[in-house]
């Protein structure tokens, strides 16, 4: 018999497998995805690896099975180290594609918020201003201005013969009057700019008489006492006026039925041009004209004169 030489001894070791007791079986215990340093450290490192701290079988001294074996548990761990690690990359990938977007989303949300912010104040302030120019302007309507007619005078009164701007024969008429309003503002916080249509005078519907206002301010809480003529000359009657007469035709004093009619308008700007409350109030007076009580005020003549409020 003659010595083995080493290489002999290694075919024959890889030829026919040792007699040695089974393998026992073991687990890989795979670390947690929240510690990828010992997962990766473990992987990596043969010393490290599950093998080498569970199993240590009677040959591992042996040049030979210990570079199969840490082989082996190298690429073993390799092999089951490589799908967490893709999965954990894959993760990553769809996390930061993710952050990306909700941060856009949130660049989008800050840049719209301010624009959004100022739209809704704008919005507020827009109520807030019509709900308080209605609370303005219904206030306003409760601060109706006073007016009434306190005294009318007539002056002088005068019945005649002529003939109208056609040449056609009939009675004429000349009168003078003179009327006194009082106008009394009670807003508490608007001034009122007040006009009028002309005061009419008239006998059987036909004018015979008129007078003007002229266009006024009245500050709050304040009046004032207005006083206009009234006055017609030489106003032919035609057929209407056949049976009136004077004292100049020698005739007795006479009574003449008259009315007088006109529409005062006040205008309050209670907020500047924007909110504006508008008061219209008719005035009609039976009036009897008097030769006996010329240059005397006009008796009953509250009984006499309705009042109309409107919103024309």
């Amino acid at each position: 018999m003659h010595a083995k030489t080493d290489s002999e001894v290694t075919s024959l070791a890889a030829s026919s497998p040792p007699r040695s007791p089974r393998r026992p079986a073991y687990y890989v215990m795979s670390p947690s995805p929240a510690d990828p340093e010992k997962f990766s450290l473990a992987g990596s490192t043969p010393g490290g690896s599950p093998i080498h701290h569970f199993h240590k079988p009677r040959y591992m001294n042996s040049p030979i099975h210990h570079s199969r074996e840490s082989t082996t548990g190298l690429s073993f761990s390799l092999k089951h180290n490589s799908g967490p690690w893709r999965k954990l990359s894959h993760g990553a990938e769809s996390l930061s594609s993710l952050g990306g977007d909700e941060t856009e989303e949130g660049m989008e949300r800050e840049e719209s918020s301010p624009w959004r912010c100022y739209a809704f104040g704008l919005l507020c302030f827009v109520l807030f201003f019509t709900l308080f120019s209605l609370i303005l302007w219904g206030a306003s309507k409760a601060y109706k201005p006073v007016i009434l007619v306190k005294s009318v005078v007539f002056e002088s009164y005068n019945i005649q013969a002529g003939m109208d701007y056609t040449g056609v024969p009939t009675k004429m008429m000349t009168i003078n009057s003179t009327v006194k309003i009082v106008f009394y503002n009670r807003g508490t916080f608007f001034g009122v700019h007040v006009t009028s249509t002309s005061l009419d005078l008239s006998f059987n519907d036909l004018k015979v008489g008129s007078g003007y206002i002229r266009e006024f301010y009245q500050s709050r809480k304040s009046g004032r006492v207005l006083t206009i003529v009234v006055a017609g000359k030489q106003i032919p009657l035609y057929g209407g006026g056949s049976t009136l007469m004077s004292r100049s035709n020698g005739m007795g004093p006479t009574v003449v039925p008259l009315n007088l009619t006109f529409v005062m308008r006040a205008r309050a700007h209670v907020l500047g041009n924007l909110v504006k409350s508008k008061f219209y109030r008719h005035i009609r007076c039976s009036l009897f004209l008097r030769e006996t009580r010329l240059g005397k005020p006009v008796r009953n003549l509250a009984m006499g004169c309705e009042y109309h409020d409107s919103r024309k």
